[in-house]
């Protein structure tokens, strides 16, 4: 895919790695929509703002009408309540499942039929290692982005034959508000969209980001005790 040739709608652009999607798609020659349910937090130079809440039937739907030229779709916009599936608050899980999850969903399905339209395109799913591997803690988290993940799968295979590659990024901790408070490695989240940004060019149908995602992908043939060897053999 052209880059330069395309018009991008990166959602949750006002911060994180949706705001350095934005950047390096503007640096890269694309038209912008930068998406956030507030446009006025948005404070790139080179971009449209423009308003959309993912998990607003609603607000998705005048998002396609006021952006139809897209070709490029980048569903960046996520949330993380920390809950714990068997002890926390279900409402937070139920919120991630449906911005995570459905939200993404809803976006795909507005706006595949218009970059058919526009002659073909692309969509990238931001997943994460999250979607592969879970933990107690975040467990809501981690189902909303294996939910994610098999949707990805999904809509890739529909859309092949109508001109649109589908593309998933896995990445673990990257150096962004969402990850405040956590441990481990981080990533530069501005690594992380240039990965995504040059693996959508090249048509490719998966982006491993970061070592932690291409070590849990490598240890899927060695089963639940790779996975999780906390629970033995």
């Amino acid at each position: 895919m052209d880059i330069s040739a395309s018009t991008a709608l990166v959602t949750g652009a006002n911060r994180g790695l949706g705001r350095h999607f934005a950047g390096q798609l503007v640096a890269r020659g694309a038209k912008v929509y930068a998406g956030a349910r507030d446009p006025g937090s948005v404070d790139l130079e080179g971009v449209i703002p423009l308003a959309v809440d993912v998990t607003d039937p609603a607000s998705v739907a005048a998002a396609a009408q006021a952006a139809g030229d897209v070709t490029l779709l980048i569903n960046n916009a996520g949330i993380a309540a920390n809950v714990n599936l068997l002890t926390g608050d279900l409402d937070g899980a139920h919120r991630e499942m449906a911005t995570n999850y459905f939200g993404t969903l809803s976006m795909v399905r507005a706006f595949a039929p218009l970059i058919e339209g526009n002659g073909g395109g692309g969509i990238l799913n931001v997943l994460s290692v999250l979607s592969w591997v879970s933990y107690p803690d975040i467990s809501g988290y981690c189902a909303s982005k294996s939910a994610a993940w098999s949707m990805t799968n999904a809509v890739r295979l529909e859309l092949a034959s109508r001109g649109i590659v589908v593309t998933g990024l896995h990445v673990g901790l990257m150096d962004t508000d969402m990850a405040e408070g956590l441990d481990g490695p981080r990533s530069d989240p501005a690594d992380v969209a240039a990965q995504a940004l040059d693996a959508v060019a090249a048509g490719d149908y998966e982006v491993l980001a970061d070592e932690n995602s291409r070590g849990v992908r490598a240890g899927f043939s060695g089963g639940v005790a790779s996975l999780y060897p906390q629970l033995g053999t």
